[in-house]
């Protein structure tokens, strides 16, 4: 997935703050997945998280949080993995879906954030144990009046749920040879 594709916003969930938002993935080198994501809009009326280490934070999900989803597609089992702007991130197992979550030992990823007027851009290197399957691109954005949306490839119907195996909309991309 070379190119940008857009994230649609959960329809129960609408944004004014927010024109788009676009997600690209490739291989950097082999184990170590890009992504970027590009939010254009009003950004001085979204909460953005100031610049903290980079360490490994629960919770990231409950503000502006930028996600990837991963299975390989032979089993129920998926991959979470939450990046905040702030520098902050978390990466989780699941046995099965919303089941047995366990935290994973990956070493911290590079994030690396631009912001101007109306651009938001965040670029993550981080490591993947996937060389195939699906992937599920999705982000939580907050506003400073409160509201929060929620961005991905695909929704099932319903309210927000990026577990959802309806959100898995894209393949990922082979890896460097």
């Amino acid at each position: 997935m070379d190119k940008f594709v857009t994230l649609i916003c959960h329809p129960d969930t609408p944004c004014a703050s927010v024109r788009s938002l676009a997600a690209s993935i490739t291989w950097e080198r082999h184990g170590l997945l890009r992504l970027h994501y590009r939010l254009e809009g009003d950004i001085a009326s979204l909460v953005i998280p100031h610049a903290a280490a980079p360490n490994r934070t629960d919770g990231l999900w409950q503000h502006l949080c930028l996600e990837l989803f991963l299975t390989d597609g032979w089993c129920e089992a998926y991959r979470e993995y939450n990046f905040s702007p702030s520098g902050e991130w978390a990466v989780y197992d699941f046995a099965d879906y919303r089941q047995g979550m366990t935290d994973v030992g990956l070493a911290a990823p590079n994030i690396s954030v631009k912001v101007d007027r109306d651009i938001l851009e965040c670029d993550v290197l981080t490591q993947c144990g996937f060389s195939t399957g699906r992937i599920g691109l999705s982000a939580v954005i907050e506003e400073k009046n409160g509201m929060k949306s929620y961005w991905a490839l695909a929704h099932p119907a319903g309210k927000p749920d990026f577990h959802h195996p309806a959100c898995f909309a894209a393949e990922l991309p082979a890896p460097l040879q």
